[in-house]
């Protein structure tokens, strides 16, 4: 059976959300799916995903391990290395979170005839030319992405998407497709001044996209550990045609 088509809601007011990225450089589009969309794609994250732990690895660069190196590694040997993560966080930078890499995935033949891949292609077709159309941006050519699910005392620390491999980044993306939330359960997407004020905040909300320019300091609060439900999103970056 075939996988039923990633459709955008045909409903969106498309110039104000433009409008609203040319004043402030950021939007929050709710609705950004079809029902049956949203309610698919949810599904997928929440049953059909073999999830990797994504985290700041010791050498600076992100580290990523799937379920079969998580198990040779051993629990042990797992956990001194997330404790060394969270002290060099406290004075740096650092995050922690379950992830999915698309690209790479689909590049690679990871998890061949899986649905999922189906997304990865409608990032780079109909999303890369909502984002276009939204942000004005004529240079974006192509997106990136990856599946993440947080969990109790998963988060991002700040940072503002530039770095030595990371030219090409014009808007950052996060697609929400978290069904139920509290605001005392933390996963906030935090924007931050250079005094440290927190002067914009997002929780994590259902079937809505948020889009901004790079670079801009941000972080995700650390999810708490009462939280009953996972925080499940879709993040990358819209890019020009440097890599």
């Amino acid at each position: 059976m075939s996988n039923p088509p990633i459709r955008i809601n045909p409903d969106l007011d498309l110039a104000a959300a433009a409008a609203s990225y040319k004043r402030d450089g950021w939007v929050q589009i709710a609705d950004i799916f079809e029902p049956e969309t949203a309610e698919y794609l949810a599904t997928l994250l929440e049953t059909r995903i073999d999830w990797d732990l994504a985290f700041q690895g010791e050498d600076g660069r992100p580290a990523v391990l799937n379920r079969n190196q998580i198990v040779a590694q051993g629990d042990a040997a797992l956990q001194q290395r997330l404790r060394a993560m969270m002290t060099k966080a406290g004075a740096g930078y650092g995050f922690l979170y379950l992830a999915y890499p698309l690209i790479t995935a689909y590049l690679a033949g990871r998890d061949p005839g899986h649905p999922i891949h189906g997304l990865t292609e409608f990032l780079n077709d109909a999303f890369v030319k909502l984002g276009v159309t939204v942000t004005g941006r004529q240079d974006i050519v192509k997106a990136d992405g990856q599946l993440t699910r947080y969990r109790p005392g998963d988060f991002i620390g700040l940072h503002n998407d530039v770095g030595s491999e990371a030219s090409d980044r014009l808007v950052a993306y996060t697609l929400g497709l978290t069904r139920t939330w509290r605001a005392d359960w933390g996963g906030q997407l935090l924007f931050h001044d250079a005094a440290g004020d927190v002067i914009r905040g997002h929780a994590p909300r259902w079937n809505t996209l948020t889009l901004f320019d790079v670079p801009q300091y941000h972080s995700v609060a650390p999810v708490a550990a009462y939280a009953q439900g996972p925080r499940l999103s879709v993040v990358g970056w819209m890019r020009n045609a440097g890599r």
